[in-house]
């Protein structure tokens, strides 16, 4: 396991399926953001890779984690060109 893979949920009584899949509340809770906030960032594009089955969407564990380390920044400035990037 990698030190990425051995990390806990950022929030206790996340529900994750077999699978690695989460949905909306559970994805959002993970990372620590509002449900409402995650809506935003998919419409907008901007957010993680989502599965959309009927009207439900999904994440995968890996993908909300992949995010993560993409959206990582060193300095305030680092993180605006990240930001202005992923407009």
């Amino acid at each position: 396991m990698t030190e990425l893979q051995q990390l806990q949920p950022a929030a206790p009584g996340v529900q994750i399926f077999p699978d690695g899949r989460m949905n909306v509340i559970n994805a959002a809770a993970y990372l620590g953001v509002s449900p409402k906030s995650l809506a935003c960032y998919r419409s907008q594009g901007r957010g993680p890779a989502f599965t959309k089955l009927g009207k439900l969407c999904f994440y995968h564990r890996a993908d909300l984690d992949a995010w993560i380390a993409a959206n990582r920044a060193r300095s305030t400035t680092e993180h605006k060109a990240l930001k202005r990037k992923s407009l």
